[in-house]
């Protein structure tokens, strides 16, 4: 009897503590905890759409119902598709994102740098000729919250949008030092669809015949503010008004020669064995047309030491100079300077005899042509930033503007804005600008402005070339493929084709 009263207690017990968790458990919460935006990123707007229609709720928008956006469309000069409001946004991770939204005639009313409030519950989002929308809007549904704020620009290479146009379609970007392929003649005419190179890659950039500005003059070299576009999956760029183009230059400088690889390191002993493989844009005699080619060091050891006062003619330890007064080279072939070993990856290796030597000499035991102390390194393995640079004379002087450059790491003494500024004097090429095509400034050094690309060192003594593989349009005078850098490891049995076939440089 007394065992089955202590069995009913204990089962008593256990029932009221059930009872109890179960009315804990259904206690409605009252912290008032945080609210949920009634604003959803464009990022996970565009995120929504998998390749069928959808209706937004505050469901799917995980209880957001509007979005707050900043205009980016300009119907003014007539080249947008005219009933598309486009907007962007980077609320989410500051990724911007845009999107369409078609409004008829009224998505004129709305300019650049005005902020809008949309509610988009119950629109919807779809794919039309190719372009996310999003659509049933009306302007009833539209809030301006204030007018004239600055819209941030990104610039945005065309390889990027190419691989992904999802990221970029209905964005306001700028395509920075864009030129035309083939060139324009002086004739020619915006309107139409025309191929736009920014060294990354090709797009369509397309004008309509009814732009107010059609029948302007295609400029030989732009910056190009517009909008991406996705048009049934035919990638394309529309500048919104005349003043989208900025022109950048009139002429077109054609580099002579181009830094195409070298090798720093080779397997074993460095000296007389390092060399820059370079290739000629047009046929080039030598003992006609002379140039030079100076390598510098800025190794801390390095003397003089502190900032480069008469830039690539500053010599002793700090440059080297080579000058090339003889022999041929013909357009679209690759040439050498170097060590007079010859060697493709040092001692007892692959001989390059037979290869153009335009110069070659002991720079052990030599000092350089003009300038540049005798060395064992002639070219840096790791550390501070060494350099290359190519100029159209055997003089080379403080003043002294090269054809090519190219630099490696970024330490050291290097650049100082002074006054008085000092520096190595750099081109405009793939890496380089001597006017910033942004902001318009003169930058004409190595790391002044936006100069500060270089290459990267590898893993000392194992015998790496280092290719400079791209595209260079000798009539365009642009690299219509940027150099990049691939590090070809060699062995002793090398063959030349290794430097000099598939991924090399190419000439257009």
């Amino acid at each position: 009897m007394v065992a089955k009263t202590l069995i009913m207690k204990n089962m008593r017990v256990i029932f009221i503590y059930a009872a109890l968790l179960i009315v804990w458990g259904c206690k409605k919460d009252t912290y008032p905890g945080g609210t949920i935006s009634p604003y959803i990123a464009l990022y996970d707007i565009r995120g929504l759409y998998k390749g069928n229609d959808v209706v937004l709720t505050t469901d799917n928008m995980d209880g957001s119902n509007s979005i707050a956006v900043m205009v980016v469309s300009d119907h003014s000069g007539n080249n947008l598709p005219p009933s598309l409001l486009v907007v962007q946004d980077s609320r989410r991770l500051s990724l911007l994102r845009g999107i369409s939204i078609p409004l008829g005639a009224e998505a004129a009313d709305y300019v650049p740098g005005d902020s809008l409030i949309i509610h988009v519950e119950g629109k919807v989002l779809k794919k039309v000729d190719g372009i996310l929308e999003l659509t049933g809007i009306k302007k009833e549904d539209i809030t301006k919250v204030s007018s004239g704020n600055t819209i941030p620009i990104k610039q945005v290479s065309t390889n990027l949008f190419l691989a992904n146009p999802d990221a970029y379609e209905s964005t306001l970007a700028i395509i920075v030092k864009g030129t035309f392929d083939p060139l324009p003649a002086a004739k020619d005419v915006l309107s139409g669809d025309k191929v736009l190179n920014d060294g990354f890659g090709d797009i369509t950039l397309h004008t309509e015949a009814t732009a107010l500005f059609a029948e302007d003059l295609m400029p030989v070299n732009a910056n190009f503010y517009g909008i991406f576009f996705n048009i049934n999956e035919s990638p394309q760029f529309r500048v919104r008004k005349a003043a989208d183009v900025e022109v950048l230059s009139t002429t077109i400088e054609i580099a002579p020669v181009l830094i195409t690889g070298f090798i720093s390191d080779v397997k074993g002993g460095d000296g007389n064995y390092e060399y820059i493989q370079l290739m000629a844009t047009k046929d080039i005699d030598f003992a006609a047309t002379p140039y030079a080619v100076v390598v510098t060091n800025n190794a801390n050891a390095s003397t003089p030491t502190g900032y480069p006062a008469k830039g690539w003619a500053t010599g002793g330890m700090r440059t080297f100079k080579f000058n090339l007064f003889s022999g041929n080279a013909a357009k679209g072939t690759f040439f050498y300077v170097g060590g007079d070993g010859k060697m493709i990856n040092g001692a007892a290796s692959t001989s390059m005899n037979t290869s153009n030597w335009i110069r070659a000499f002991n720079y052990v035991t030599n000092d350089g042509d003009g300038f540049g102390t005798k060395t064992s390194g002639l070219l840096a393995n790791s550390g501070n930033a060494f350099g290359m640079a190519v100029f159209k004379d055997t003089v080379v002087t403080v003043n002294s503007r090269p054809v090519d450059v190219m630099f490696i790491s970024a330490g050291g003494s290097l650049y100082t804005e002074g006054p008085p500024a000092k520096g190595y004097r750099i081109a405009n090429t793939d890496f380089y600008d001597v006017i910033n095509p942004i902001t318009k400034k003169e930058q004409p050094f190595y790391r002044a402005g936006s100069n500060t690309l270089n290459l990267t060192y590898n893993t000392a003594d194992l015998g790496y070339f280092i290719m400079l593989g791209g595209t260079y349009n000798a009539t365009l005078g642009k690299w219509t493929r940027v150099r990049t850098q691939t590090n070809v490891l060699l062995s002793k049995t090398s063959a030349i084709t290794e430097i000099e076939g598939s991924g090399s440089t190419t000439l257009k």
